[in-house]
């Protein structure tokens, strides 16, 4: 047999050697890196996730908390995997779309190093006032705050954080300037608006913000996605004031590039069955997201497109992440 020939044949073989591995997985443990400590958002979801999948695929999906470094940490161990489909990241914009324009050490191109698998829910951030501000919704903030003779202040979960971008987007859109107070985390900033140490916060939502808006001390003007949201019932769309504006956080289980396409489709499969059970709808809705499958097209179109936008910002602002 020729040299030529023998390669036909070799390459006739892995053709048909393709499908029959896919077939099979998965026939050992998955790992699911989350690249943010346990206990925290992100991992509640992940582990809501754990047990129906594990069903569904036959295998244990085991979680690995690999914190650090913004989720960049983890990320980047996501991306060094082999591209087997046993190792697996869940992600949010954080690591993906923002850590990489600011954090050093990052190893990976997100568009490049990572096959997207599914979306897994979605979350509006809350435009959210102190009790101290004498507005009710995102119109009369925007004309209280311009009337002002010095600059207002906001609160961030820290600089380079999705609510720093995303305020600095309502700023630049509304022609406003106000002074960035940067906190270490979500929950500091909840303390901060109910305490009226700053006068605005525009955040993802909370059980103990919430409370913090039922009981009158911190006042929901608005909400940042396209249309109105479960999660945030009642809220109007800060689009429906500043045209065009739009912000959401997003989590969603991605591979290691180069993962077999009869791979990803098979997790797709899992994650869409999974989320489609209303009991799990329910329980995401309480912790302040919602619930939402895709497919990979969808998400890695949603990654393609944030970068560049908030690249954009980032200049237009002049943001710094420390």
């Amino acid at each position: 047999m020729t040299l030529s020939r023998i390669s036909v044949f070799v390459l006739g073989l892995a053709i048909l050697a393709g499908p029959a591995a896919a077939d099979n997985y998965p026939s050992r443990p998955i790992r699911l890196i989350v690249p943010y400590p346990a206990g925290g958002s992100t991992d509640i979801m992940a582990r809501a996730l754990q047990e129906p999948m594990s069903r569904l695929l036959g295998q244990p999906l085991v979680i690995d908390n690999r914190g650090g470094a913004a989720g960049t940490t983890g990320a980047n161990e996501a991306a060094r995997a082999d591209a087997d489909g046993y190792t697996l990241l869940f992600a949010n914009n954080g690591p993906i779309s923002i850590a990489p324009l600011f954090q050093k050490g990052v190893d990976f191109d997100p568009p490049k190093s990572f096959e997207p698998v599914s979306l897994v829910s979605k979350a509006p951030l809350v435009l959210v006032a102190s009790e101290k501000v004498p507005v009710d919704d995102t119109a009369g903030l925007i004309a209280f705050a311009r009337a002002q003779n010095k600059p207002m202040l906001y609160a961030t979960a820290g600089p380079g954080s999705l609510g720093h971008l995303s305020t600095e987007r309502f700023l630049n859109q509304a022609g406003l300037q106000m002074v960035h107070v940067p906190y270490r985390g979500q929950a500091p900033t909840t303390l901060a608006i109910f305490a009226g140490e700053v006068d605005i916060l525009l955040t993802t939502t909370s059980d103990t913000l919430n409370e913090h808006i039922r009981s009158g001390k911190v006042k929901l003007l608005g909400v940042s996605s396209p249309g109105t949201s479960p999660v945030a019932p009642g809220a109007a769309p800060i689009g429906n004031v500043l045209k065009g504006y739009a912000v959401e956080t997003w989590f969603g289980i991605l591979a290691p590039a180069g993962t077999p396409p009869d791979v990803i489709n098979k997790l797709n499969a899992a994650i869409h069955t999974t989320l489609a059970a209303p009991q799990l709808r329910d329980r995401f809705l309480t912790y302040g997201v919602e619930a939402m499958s895709s497919t990979p097209t969808e998400l890695s179109a949603i990654i393609k497109a944030e970068i560049p936008s908030w690249r954009k910002v980032i200049e237009e602002r002049n943001v710094k992440a420390e």
